[in-house]
């Protein structure tokens, strides 16, 4: 089935446009050792398409994306209305934080790619996604923050134009849904009032263990760390998820916390406060490795999450069970504690930023280095 005319020739004329952009900025995708050869022309619609996935977020333009996906289809329909939701969501939260982001720069890798004749092209994509907001009262002062995401990717060729029939990805805003239910306005004037914050005299502990979490923090690292996990450590992703492995591994490589025989990985194997999140907070805190600081919903909590400091972590509990584990490593320009972390992979990003659903949990906790 072909497009409706109007649709089509909107698509060709942004194809056109994205094209002509991309060629000025000079972006490239540099292909996986094992990638298969594509044409040209399909690694610059790749391209066109996550440039244009950034670009509806800052311009707050949906009409920037609706035509990359073929929603008349079912998978292609959900891919394009996940996408909706998703800049949605992040500029509610931007307004909530009082920020503007002034550029969202991706970085992609190919992992993978296959061609099924002149109709089809398949593509695991590795993307790496550096997100620079400022303050509304400090518009010079730039943060940065980094998230990594894996896609799996079909695009299809219709009447000589490519358009994405099915992408899955796990999303770093997938536990978001909605900003409404919670006092933006009295948020975003108490944390425009914050100073921002000196780290330089923590200890040095605490700066090992945030230097290692940036440096392992997988697709999600500065790019010469070549967006990998620390090959010591057994991945247990497949397994239902690697973030508790990741803060593990940031205490006692990066902390120097000793293993021992209720916290410990050894040869590939991990005991359960090691590698499950809610094991983890639960032994951290009953060993007095740590000590809570504050936990229950973000209004309860926001203000103090400014007690934070790099090497202490923050806990996502999702109906009554602990889910997720992120690791304090530093401060943005208004002191809002940015965290670090696998599932998705983050580095340096905002604590609460993809879990600002009004039913999850967050417990701050303090680790006594």
């Amino acid at each position: 089935m072909s497009l409706p005319i109007k649709r089509y020739r909107k698509a060709v004329n942004k194809f056109i446009v994205f094209t002509l952009f991309l060629s000025l900025i000079k972006l490239n995708i540099p292909q996986a050792a094992n990638a298969e050869s594509v044409d040209q022309e399909v690694l610059d619609f790749v391209e066109t398409i996550f440039v244009s996935k950034n670009k509806a977020v800052l311009e707050k333009d949906l009409e920037l994306i609706d035509t990359l996906y073929a929603t008349d289809t079912k998978y292609g329909q959900w891919a394009y209305e996940y996408e909706e939701r998703k800049v949605k969501y992040i500029n509610n939260w931007a307004e909530k934080q009082g920020i503007k982001f002034v550029d969202i720069i991706p970085k992609i890798v190919v992992r993978s790619s296959k061609k099924n004749g002149t109709e089809k092209c398949y593509f695991n994509i590795l993307c790496n996604t550096e997100y620079k907001y400022v303050y509304e009262d400090k518009p010079d002062e730039v943060n940065s923050s980094r998230i990594g995401t894996y896609h799996s990717m079909t695009l299809t060729n219709r009447d000589g134009q490519w358009i994405i029939t099915k992408e899955w990805y796990t999303d770093p805003f997938a536990d978001s849904l909605s900003l409404e239910n919670i006092k933006a306005q009295d948020i975003k004037e108490y944390i425009a009032a914050q100073p921002g914050r000196d780290m330089s005299e923590i200890n040095e502990r605490r700066k090992n263990a945030a230097a290692y979490a940036m440096q392992y923090c997988g697709a999600a690292t500065a790019p010469e760390y070549g967006f990998k996990y620390n090959k010591k450590y057994r991945d247990f992703n497949p397994e239902g998820g690697d973030c508790a492995n990741f803060a593990s591994q940031i205490l006692s490589e990066g902390g120097k916390f000793k293993k021992n025989g209720t916290w410990n990985y050894d040869k590939g194997s991990a005991t359960g406060p090691w590698v499950n999140a809610d094991k983890f907070t639960s032994y951290m805190i009953n060993s007095g490795r740590a000590s809570i600081i504050a936990k229950g919903s973000y209004e309860k909590v926001y203000k103090a999450s400014y007690k934070l400091l790099p090497g202490d972590f923050v806990a996502y509990e999702k109906k009554g069970d602990i889910t997720h584990i992120s690791t304090v490593t530093g401060a943005d320009s208004k002191g809002y504690s940015l965290v670090t972390c696998h599932n998705t992979d983050r580095n340096n990003v905002p604590w609460d930023l993809g879990w600002s659903d009004k039913k999850i949990k967050f417990w701050l906790v303090r680790v006594h280095y």
